[in-house]
């Protein structure tokens, strides 16, 4: 196993022990009336995550809000166990440290995600199509890579006919140059396993004889 794999699993056991004996002081701390507070809290919690995900499920509703039922519960009761079992511990200002910086890191990665999702969602920039067959001998093997990927994504999002066939002969335009340029290391591209997302210019090398720039 790698080593930062190893390091990883090892902090996530370390934080779970620590989490879970924090929870168990915290709930004996708090007493049958803090369990029932505790307890109501898990169940408005898990009303609302189902509400959410019932209203924003494209498929099957039920289910996603019967896994969203319960993971908002035990989210919402493991987080006042430890909070409870933190300020029993280290006291109410190391606790109130520790929620800020666990609300904090929730923030940057929700705040990270959206702008992966914004990213993959935004629309491809595609060159216009050229009136000729010529356009390929233009561009360097960089950007017929990159006009691959782009008019992968295009394509992906494109519906109209006309445009994808339109689409689909300009991707076929780039391979055949980029072959026609290196034919030994677009095989290779395609023995690596070529996927539409992946960039053939990686492996492909430019004919200087020919004029054209190298990768």
């Amino acid at each position: 196993m790698p080593l930062p794999v190893l390091f990883t699993r090892a902090a996530q056991g370390m934080f779970v022990l620590v989490g879970g004996a924090l929870a168990a002081v915290g709930g004996v701390s708090l007493g049958l009336p803090g369990l029932v507070a505790v307890a109501l809290a898990a169940g408005v919690a898990a009303c609302l995550g189902a509400g959410i995900a019932r209203d924003a499920a494209v498929r099957d509703p039920r289910q996603a809000a019967v896994d969203a039922a319960w993971r908002s519960a035990v989210v919402t009761v493991a987080v006042l166990l430890v909070l409870s079992g933190c300020a029993v511990v280290a006291g109410g200002a190391m606790t109130v440290l520790l929620a800020a910086t666990g609300v904090l890191v929730l923030l940057v990665r929700w705040a990270v995600r959206r702008v992966r999702a914004a990213r993959r969602a935004a629309p491809a920039v595609v060159l216009p199509l050229a009136a000729d067959d010529g356009w390929v001998r233009a561009l360097s093997v960089p950007a017929l890579g990159r006009e691959w990927v782009r008019t992968s994504a295009a394509l992906a999002e494109t519906r109209e006919p006309v445009a994808r066939q339109q689409l689909v002969h300009r991707r076929q335009e780039a391979l055949d140059e980029l072959e026609r340029r290196d034919p030994e290391g677009f095989a290779r591209w395609l023995s690596a396993g070529a996927t539409v997302d992946s960039d053939p210019a990686e492996y492909v090398s430019g004919d200087p004889a020919a004029g054209y720039d190298a990768a």
